[in-house]
């Protein structure tokens, strides 16, 4: 399963957002992308007012706020349709 966190540099929520991903990846064995949406034009238009927003493969896209068992849950619902 392939999470995305859509983010820009300086940003704190997508900075604790990501560390509670990189405690849920051992639970849930998913790949992290992030990706910084000041280097692309088209993520840039869509999400400057948003980050961090969350795509998980075959789940949700999360925005803000997250909660960490909203996220969780998330996860764990898009885990079990790919196992």
């Amino acid at each position: 399963m392939r999470v995305t966190l859509y983010t820009k540099p300086g940003c704190s929520l997508c900075d604790k957002l990501k560390a509670e991903l990189l405690a849920f990846q051992t639970e849930l064995n998913f790949d992290l992308l992030e990706r910084n949406i000041e280097a692309d034009e088209d993520d840039f238009q869509r999400y400057r007012y948003l980050i961090p927003v969350l795509d998980i493969e075959r789940g949700e896209l999360l925005y803000p706020p997250h909660h960490r068992e909203t996220v969780r849950s998330a996860l764990r619902k898009a885990h079990r349709q790919t196992t």
